[in-house]
């Protein structure tokens, strides 16, 4: 039988409309994998009850924290750094692979769930972050709901530390999975350029090469496209928003097959 790993991002099952789509993912056999790329939902119990049901259809499910997964309430009781690990908790409860969890190998390939957030890097030359953020004309809701409550600079920086100290480990090929592209190159595609800000760091650029990635799965922009950057793909498997139009180009089918296994 041939096993095959899917890939989803940006499912955002608060719109009822997404949560149906959802509702139809299914395995073409029962070896495959799912890796859902973020962006699930804002609450924690949204997030745990839209993948439960994915863990009994796929052999194993691997997810990745998106912005929305850490957007915090004033109401909340638990915010922050600590909102992660909670996050992280619900889903190995139900059987979720998580970036804190051994990297599983897919065939010969590892697959590598990776959290490395932003740091405003991908910014105007000349421009200090806080200058960039100061005079972009959209800003993202993370600025409100996630920035007033942790040092993101800092936690990107820690982050990337950690994930370096994980792939320098691994041998052989991998599939690079984060919620955040690892290049700017698919930032290029945005109608509001200023949105890069909140769309990775700099510090993962050469990642995909020097980790001999077959493949890089993100999402976040809701550009379901590919990007070829230094001979390697990075695909955007992002479902989004119902209301959203995409521009132009070939799309990519979804959730996207990222390789088969007999």
């Amino acid at each position: 039988m041939t096993r095959t790993l899917w890939a989803t991002s940006d499912l955002h099952v608060t719109f009822p409309e997404n949560q149906a789509i959802v509702d139809k993912l299914m395995p073409q056999d029962p070896g495959d994998w799912l890796i859902v790329a973020g962006d699930v939902a804002e609450r924690i119990p949204d997030v745990t009850r839209a993948l439960e049901p994915l863990t009994r259809r796929f052999a194993k499910v691997i997810w990745v924290p998106g912005n929305h997964e850490l957007f915090n309430r004033r109401s909340e009781r638990i915010n922050g750094k600590a909102r992660y690990r909670a996050l992280v908790g619900a889903l190995r409860a139900i059987g979720v692979v998580t970036p804190e969890d051994p990297f599983p190998v897919f065939g010969n390939t590892t697959i590598c769930p990776l959290f490395t957030l932003y740091d405003y890097s991908f910014r105007p030359l000349g421009l200090t972050a806080k200058q960039a953020v100061a005079q972009a004309t959209v800003v993202l809701d993370d600025e409100f709901a996630i920035a007033p409550y942790v040092d993101i600079e800092r936690w990107c920086a820690e982050r990337v530390e950690y994930s370096v100290d994980r792939l320098n480990a691994v041998k052989g090929e991998t599939v690079l999975v984060n919620h955040w592209p690892l290049v700017v190159e698919p930032t290029h595609r945005l109608w509001e350029p200023d949105i890069a800000l909140w769309c990775g760091t700099e510090l993962t650029r050469d990642w995909a090469v020097k980790y001999h990635a077959r493949m890089v799965i993100h999402g976040h922009l809701h550009i379901p496209l590919e990007t070829r950057v230094d001979g390697v793909s990075h695909v955007d498997v992002s479902l989004g928003y119902p209301f959203e139009k995409h521009p132009p180009g070939p799309k990519r089918p979804w959730p996207f097959p990222v390789m088969r296994v007999d």
